[in-house]
Parts: C-alpha cells; sequence; structure tokens
C-alpha cells in the first residue's frame, strides 16, 4: 500500500503503537529479571537474611517471590497477547488486542515498582543482618512486617487485574512509594546510628548507600541514551546521566514518546502512566494531587479532552445500570472456540464489547433473542456462518488469527466499537 494514502498511516500508526507496547514490556522485563537475580543472590547467602535469626526473615524472601510469580506470569500472558496481535493483518483488530493485553502490561508495570521497593528492604535487612549482629532483630523484624502489610493491599489489587481496583491501586500508588521510603530511610537511619564505631559506619554507608528507593525507579525506566537533554516542564529535567537530584525527574524523551502513544491508543490508561510519572519524580511530586503532574508531563503523556473521554468507563449515567456486554465471539459456540485455541488470556470472555441497549438488541434482532435467531443477520448466527463457510473452504480448522480477521470485518459492518473488555464477574 502507499505510504502516504489513509490505509498506510493507519497501518504506520498502529505498528508505531505495537512498537511502543514492545518497549513497555521489554522495560517491565529487565525489572523483573534483575529481581530474579537478586532473589536468587539472597537465596545463595548464607550469613545474611535467610542464614540469620533462626529463619525468621525467610517467609519475607519467599513472599518476594510470590508477587515475583504472578508479575511474570502476566508478562507471559502479556507477550502472548502482543504475538497474536503481530500475526493479526487488520490494523484495528491489531490494537484491540493491545488494549486487551494493556491492564496486564498496567498490572506488571506497577507491581514491578513495589517489587524492586520490597527488594531494597529485603537487601537492607540482609545487610544488617550479617554486618550488625548487635542491632535489634525484633525490630528489624517488625519493620519489615509493618512494611509487608502497607504493601499487600496494593499487590492484592493490582494481582487482580480488576479494571477498579487496579486503576484505583495504581493512583494511591505514588503515596504508598512514598509511605515505604520514609519507612526505609527510617530503618536505616536506625541501623546507622547504632553502629559500633567510624570504621562500621563507614562500612554501612557503603553497603547501603545504593539501597534507596532510586532502585525502583532506575529499574522502571530504559537507560538515558547519551547527550540527549530535554526540558519536559518546569522542573523536570532530562539528563543523560540518569542521576535524580532534588526536584528533577530523570525520565528519558522516548520513555515519554512511549507512554504518549500508548496512552493516545487507549492501550494504557493515563492515571496509571501519571501515577509512573509520578514515582518517578520522588517525594515533592508525590505529595502533589493527583491531578497536578506538570503542564509539561500532561502535555507529553496526551493529557487532554480527547484522552481523558477516552478512558471514561464504568456506568452508563448516574444511577443507571451497566450496558450490555456483547460476546464477539458467541457464548453459546465457547466448545468450538476452545478447540481453535480461544482458551486461556485469549478466551471468548475477554472478547466483549461495551453496547447501548437498543444497539445491542438491535444486532440480535430485536429484544427477543429466540425470534432474532431467525434473521440472517443476526450477529451470533451470521458469524458462525461466516466461519464455518471459511473453515469449508479451507478444509481445516481456522486458526485464532484466521477467525479474529473475518471478525474484525464483521465488526466493522455492523459499526461495533473495537475495543474489548474483559466479562464482568469473571
Amino acid at each position: 500500500m502507499s505510504p502516504g494514502s489513509d490505509e498506510g498511516a493507519v497501518w504506520q500508526s498502529a505498528l508505531a503503537t505495537h512498537l511502543a507496547f514492545l518497549g513497555a514490556l521489554r522495560d517491565v522485563s529487565g525489572t523483573t529479571r534483575r529481581a530474579s537475580d537478586e532473589l536468587s543472590r539472597l537465596r545463595a547467602s548464607r550469613q545474611g537474611i535467610v542464614g540469620k535469626a533462626s529463619g525468621a526473615f525467610v517467609p519475607y524472601v519467599d513472599y518476594g517471590e510470590r508477587q515475583l510469580r504472578w508479575i511474570d506470569a502476566e508478562l507471559t500472558a502479556t507477550t502472548r497477547l502482543t504475538h497474536a496481535a503481530s500475526e493479526v493483518d487488520d490494523p484495528d483488530m491489531q490494537l484491540a488486542l493491545l488494549r486487551l493485553a494493556g491492564p496486564r502490561l498496567e498490572a506488571s508495570m506497577m507491581g514491578a515498582f513495589l517489587l524492586a521497593v520490597w527488594f531494597d528492604f529485603l537487601n537492607l535487612a540482609d545487610v544488617v543482618l550479617e554486618q550488625y549482629p548487635s542491632y535489634n532483630v525484633e525490630s528489624l523484624f517488625a519493620n519489615m512486617d509493618h512494611s509487608q502489610k502497607m504493601l499487600e493491599p496494593a499487590m492484592q489489587a493490582l494481582s487482580s487485574l480488576e479494571p477498579g481496583p487496579l486503576e484505583a491501586a495504581a493512583t494511591d500508588l505514588p503515596a504508598l512509594v512514598g509511605h515505604l521510603t520514609n519507612e526505609f530511610v527510617a530503618t536505616r537511619e536506625s541501623v546507622r546510628m547504632t553502629a559500633e564505631n567510624i570504621e562500621k559506619l563507614r562500612v554501612l554507608k557503603e553497603s547501603i548507600e545504593a539501597l534507596t528507593l532510586l532502585s525502583a525507579m532506575r529499574f522502571s525506566l530504559p537507560s538515558l541514551p547519551r547527550a540527549a537533554p530535554a526540558t519536559l516542564g518546569m522542573g523536570l529535567v532530562v539528563g543523560s546521566n540518569g542521576v535524580m537530584m532534588g526536584t528533577r525527574v530523570v525520565v528519558s524523551a522516548e520513555w515519554v514518546e512511549m507512554m504518549h502513544r500508548l496512552v493516545q491508543a487507549g492501550v494504557l490508561s493515563l492515571p496509571v502512566v501519571s501515577a509512573a510519572v509520578r514515582i518517578q519524580a520522588g517525594q515533592v511530586m508525590m505529595a502533589k494531587a493527583h491531578d497536578k503532574l506538570p503542564p509539561g508531563v500532561r502535555e507529553a503523556l496526551g493529557d487532554g479532552p480527547e484522552v481523558r473521554g477516552m478512558h471514561v468507563t464504568g456506568r452508563t449515567g448516574a444511577g443507571m445500570a451497566e450496558p450490555p456486554e456483547h460476546h464477539v465471539l458467541p457464548r453459546e459456540f465457547r466448545e468450538w472456540f476452545e478447540k481453535r485455541g480461544f482458551t486461556g488470556e485469549m478466551s471468548i470472555d475477554r472478547f466483549c464489547v461495551n453496547l447501548e441497549q437498543a444497539k445491542h438488541e438491535a444486532i440480535h434482532g430485536g429484544g427477543n433473542w429466540r425470534l432474532g435467531r431467525t434473521w440472517p443477520n443476526e450477529w451470533n448466527r451470521m458469524i458462525m456462518d461466516v466461519l464455518s463457510k471459511a473453515e469449508t473452504e479451507a478444509g481445516r480448522m481456522l486458526t485464532p488469527n484466521e477467525i479474529l480477521r473475518l471478525v474484525a470485518k464483521a465488526m466493522k459492518r455492523y459499526n461495533l466499537p473495537m475495543n474489548f473488555i474483559p466479562r464482568r464477574g469473571r
């Protein structure tokens, strides 16, 4: 197709969004790989957190491992959906699959922030238990227990993948990271105050100087390119050395553009991305209201009426019922679709769209579904006829991508939104 044509522009935009999604996925995967390496190091050490205090701290290491496990599982599912999107030859369906994977990436990204924070606490405890046996172990244990209880509700909300709790947890995450930062600093200072002599103070400083929340921020962003400074707004400066000082926020122009594109495409929600930026910014911005990001960042992320409107979800109106969910892949043929690969993250329950009541009834032939099935253009009857004829012509079962290509054409013909949501109550 001609690069300058409308169709070419649509494909170019879909490709750019896909590449941005892969970049974000790669960043979060890098975080979990480093966490996995750190977990292996902690498990192998018999002098610190695993080997001391009669194993009392081992459950905290186990807790980190459990969080790493669910994040890795979501990243694996996200990767499969991304691969499925890459094989679909309809750009709108490709974007729809990326939007379907978006909540998993959001949960993984936010979970990775908290996981990096938790490993800061584990590393601090490991250093203290190995090098400072005179420190009050009960106090350290109590601090770890308190920090885990602060972190647990957010982790549970993120791992649920439920849209409401997920977005609420992400919105509250900057404040939570701020509280955890204070807990970390207080524990570190307590250890410093109880160090026995100057030499131990020096060793302590070298051992735990790097154990700050900067690790959570560093893990979450790609490394900055050389000589690529950019100013995103007042007090927000991007430098090439990757060092954050004072109120300056170290984010690369590449990362901002990546998030901007994913927000504009409706793949990631603006509240989640805004929370990620706040966490990068540190304590100063954490204290600000949720909607008070500096103008430069708001503009870079695409904050505006069209973006905010793209993320309006929930009730059809104040006090009104939820809009009907339309299964694009008919539920009564669930077994048929499962035989053709629609299981797990590709379950037919993931391929629903919200429709107005009148629209939903119209595509099913009216309010009486039994009478509606006598109409040849009723959605369920039509789509199964199309798929059955395609299989007959192919002489084999259709692949998921072949099915989605035909479904995409039908959705455009019926003017259905290419914005899938999971079935409520799944």
